[in-house]
Parts: C-alpha cells; structure tokens; sequence
C-alpha cells in the first residue's frame, strides 16, 4: 500500500524543467545561493564591528527605568523615540549596503557595510521594518 502512494505521488508531480544552473559549489548552487551566502557572511562578521556593536548602541542607551531588575540597559530608537530593551531594537544603516551580485560590487558594499558610527542608526524592530520596506519599494519604483 506504501509502495502504491509513492508512486501516486511520483506521477503527481511536476516534471522539472528550465531549472536554474547551478555553476557554483561543484554544482550544488546557484549563482544566487553563492551570493547570498556571502552577503551572510559578511552580514555576521559586521555584527562584530566596534562601531556598531559599542559605540552605535552605547551612545543611545540608559539605565533601565523598567521595574525588570534583570533589565540592565534601554536603547532609544532614533525613529520614534521609544525606549527598548537591547534585543528589541537593531542597528540600521543610514544609506543602505546595497546588492551583491558580483566580485565587482564587494569593495562597495564592504565599505558601506562596515561605516563608522556616524552611518548607523539604532531602531527598534518595527521602525527597522518599516524603514526596510519602504527602501524596497522605493527601489522596486526605481528598477521600473
């Protein structure tokens, strides 16, 4: 009976066809899972960067006014104001680090990944969100 699902199944199925090629990895990846593990890792190295990990998120903070003894530090959110715990508020880039789609655009968006202070703000998760979805937007207008 087993047997007579899976190969039910089997048959169900779309062929695949006009795959992507996959020229990276020994042809495991695409061009596209290449680049975002990539962007990733860059991604997780600036999350050591002394200008966002200190200086950024140590100028916006103060002494927790919560009544959360364990709450140590809160973080103002350069958008709205509001006073957040540390993990509720995330470092975003004044002008963004842009795509990484070639070895060619490396240089340019390490530089802009990894600015000084002055190039970061500190928002909360939804200010971030929204200040994210509107650059998408923006760019999808522009690419028109």
């Amino acid at each position: 009976v087993v047997r007579f699902h899976q190969l039910v199944l089997e048959k169900m199925r779309k062929p695949k066809t006009n795959r992507v090629p996959r020229t990276r990895a020994d042809g495991e990846w695409t061009e596209a899972q290449f680049w975002s593990f990539i962007r990733s890792g860059l991604c997780a190295l600036s999350r050591k960067w002394p200008p966002i990990v200190r200086h950024a998120f140590n100028a916006c903070r103060r002494p927790s006014q919560s009544d959360n003894k364990r709450l140590k530090w809160e973080h103002q959110c350069c958008e709205c104001k509001g006073w957040f715990p540390r993990k509720e508020v995330q470092a975003d880039h004044v002008v963004p680090c842009g795509a990484l789609k070639s070895f060619e655009d490396i240089p340019g968006f390490v530089e802009r990944l990894l600015c000084e202070q002055e190039g970061i703000n500190v928002l909360c998760v939804t200010c971030h969100n929204a200040k994210t979805q509107s650059e998408r937007v923006a760019k999808e207008n522009e690419d028109e």
